[in-house]
């Protein structure tokens, strides 16, 4: 980026590790703090509900207990009658758990008050439940929202990437990125987000309810805590880097794929079918390594983490036992606790189960990130150049660029278009040819000098204005998918009817459009199919044709059409030429005879410039490649 350029969409922080990337994924969720505070309160009042149900329940049962033993004491006395009976008798351990009970000797089960409790009870579950799906749903809501906006972010970050940051990235890995990582962190969202906003609480919930209980019990259920905090950090610490693995693989699957389809054709015709076979078989051995280990060492923490609370279970009920018999806690608390304890142990449990989800959700977030955090290209002028850029002058003036450092590409060019005159630029491959009207449309960005249109810099007006004056008709043809109609159309949306055919004339699209099933309504696919690389050459002259720019870029446009389709497609070009400024690049010296200027490129440099006849005279290079084109014509005749 050029000094003083501004990057909009980088972040405070890179993604290196789970937790910071953990973090800055869950600031996503900060344009819903409204949302995200209603949650949080159906969720706390949905634990509070949740909670209070094994206590209240403990009530049922101490009611139950109570009159079992009452019917077996004699009626007639008082409790602490009955107390003192026992302790005559010897039997000290009954007579101190019946001081802890609320009993009426000789009065059984009362089922009224039963019934009262367990039907509160259900009262709690019920309005537990319904917070709990109001929490579920608006959180439903607040994800997809987050993710929604993380793909506009993604797809509005790659409109701001420079054309480099493509060249070094494969396709495929980039729309797995885009598809299938955003994808699995909305999955991963979506499927822990609820239950860990609930586990949090549960635990706090039900901490204070097993401390109320009994202090002792509490801390003993707390013993097994810093085991399962250490499993599950190990466990996950190993099991990162092949969730990483997972995701980097299953974009080198899609690349891989992605480039076997599209040359599908080429690797039919060479033969290569079991090489680029046995390329996949690695790869995809490679994920599946990969994501094998990955959900395998993250599967242990479940288990560790049951055998845990098994463990903290028998503590409890050993130790909930003595205290019943010693009469310092009732039957119906150690039921409640005992209860408390298997729910601590669930949600740590429900945690570890997810730990996997996180790993994998995070590694693919840290993909995403790696987009978003990519350097993009300087940022246009705030204020758009208010001079006009309609005439078309063009000047390249002590022009220097390199992709890589060590390597200039370009060196001190300086070259001027006339307006309306066309400019061909010949030479042989890697001269620099096609970059120069890279630079031009500030696809990359110069490492020195200035470009100017008019006299006004092109750094000094937004690329979507510079860009609209210039029209392109590459040598690779690309078509959309849509009727023949829309593709012309694509080189201005708001042409009427009359303004397409008008272009799909001037450019020959007529002459055959008619013999198609639908005619201009014919829908062809992105490959063009169902008309010939002529047609298809033709169809993008319509669409530059549409566009009416200032300045026009032919790269090539007749390399990889028959003679009688060049023809068409000279005549449609120099239609299209008419009062504009034109680049052409060419191989066919014999389509740049009539170019008013041509200049001759060689490792980045102009070697020569004139028209046909001076450059013929000179016997330099022009000569050269003119010579050896049509010597090479007359030997192939």
């Amino acid at each position: 980026m050029r000094p003083g350029a501004v990057n909009p969409g980088a972040p405070d922080a890179k993604a290196k590790s789970f937790g910071p990337s953990l973090q800055r994924l869950l600031r996503r969720l900060a344009p819903e703090r409204a949302y995200v505070g209603v949650i949080v309160g159906l969720a706390i009042i949905s634990v509070v509900l949740n909670t209070l149900g094994p206590y209240i329940l403990g009530k049922a049962t101490n009611v139950v207990f109570d009159g079992v033993v009452g019917r077996r004491l004699q009626s007639g006395i008082t409790k602490e009658e009955a107390i003192q009976r026992l302790r005559a008798a010897g039997d000290n351990t009954f007579a101190d758990m019946l001081g802890a009970m609320n009993v009426t000797p000789g009065v059984g089960v009362d089922f009224g008050a039963v019934g009262r409790v367990l039907m509160l009870v259900l009262l709690l579950y019920i309005g537990a439940a319904v917070f709990s799906w109001l929490q579920s749903f608006l959180l439903n809501i607040v994800i997809n929202r987050t993710v929604k906006r993380l793909r506009s972010d993604v797809e509005d970050k790659i409109h701001r990437l420079p054309l480099r940051y493509f060249d070094s990235t494969p396709r495929g890995d980039l729309l797995s990125r885009v598809t299938n990582d955003v994808d699995n962190v909305s999955q991963t969202l979506q499927q822990t987000m609820s239950q860990l906003i609930l586990s949090l609480f549960s635990v706090i919930g039900i901490l204070i309810m097993m401390f109320w209980i009994s202090p002792l019990l509490a801390l003993i259920a707390l013993l097994t805590v810093p085991a399962a905090i250490v499993v599950t950090t190990q466990i996950a610490k190993r099991s990162k880097p092949h969730f990483v693995n997972q995701w980097k693989y299953t974009g080198m699957v899609n690349a891989q794929v992605e480039e076997a389809f599209t040359g599908h054709e080429v690797v039919t015709a060479f033969g290569r079918n079991r090489e680029v076979g046995q390329e996949f078989d690695k790869r995809n051995n490679d994920l599946y390594e990969s994501s094998f280990k990955a959900q395998f060492i993250s599967g242990l923490i479940m288990p560790a983490i049951m055998f845990l609370g098994n463990v903290n279970f028998v503590l409890v009920a050993l130790v909930g036992g003595l205290r019943v018999a010693t009469g310092n806690l009732s039957l119906g608390e150690v039921q409640a606790f005992i209860q408390y304890s298997r729910q601590f142990s669930q949600p740590l449990t429900q945690i570890g189960a997810m730990a996997n989800l996180l790993q994998s959700g995070v590694a693919s977030a840290e993909r995403i990130f790696e987009i978003l955090d990519a350097e993009e290209q300087s940022a246009d002028p705030v204020m758009e150049n208010t001079r006009p850029v309609d005439r078309g002058r063009v000047e390249f003036e002590a022009v220097s660029f390199r992709y890589e450092p060590e390597t200039p590409v370009i060196e001190r060019l300086s070259l001027v278009a006339e307006p309306g005159h066309v400019v061909a630029i010949v030479g042989p491959t890697g001269a620099g040819k096609t970059t120069l009207v890279n630079l031009l449309l500030r696809f990359y960005e110069l490492d020195a000098g200035t470009i100017t249109i008019d006299g006004v810099d092109i750094t000094e007006i937004t690329r979507d204005h510079l860009r609209s004056r210039i029209g392109m008709v590459l040598q690779d043809t690309w078509l959309f998918k849509g009727t023949i109609r829309e593709n012309i159309a694509y080189g201005n949306p708001n042409a009427s009817d009359a303004d397409i055919l008008e272009a799909a004339r001037a450019a020959y699209v007529d002459r055959f459009v008619h013999a198609l099933p639908h005619g201009y309504d014919t829908v062809i696919d992105a490959e063009g199919s169902g008309v010939s690389a002529g047609e298809k050459q033709l169809i993008t002259i319509a669409r530059a044709f549409l566009a009416k720019p200032s300045i026009l870029v032919l790269d090539e446009a007749t390399s990889s059409v028959d003679t009688r389709t060049e023809a068409l497609v000279q005549h449609a070009t120099a239609a299209l030429r008419r009062d504009r400024t034109s680049f052409v690049i060419a191989h066919r010296l014999s389509t740049i005879r009539d170019a008013d200027l041509i200049v001759v490129m060689e490792a980045g440099r102009i070697v020569e410039h004139g028209n046909h006849e001076r450059l013929l005279e000179e016997r330099g290079a022009y000569y050269r490649l003119y010579n050896a084109q049509f010597a090479a014509a007359a030997a192939e005749a």
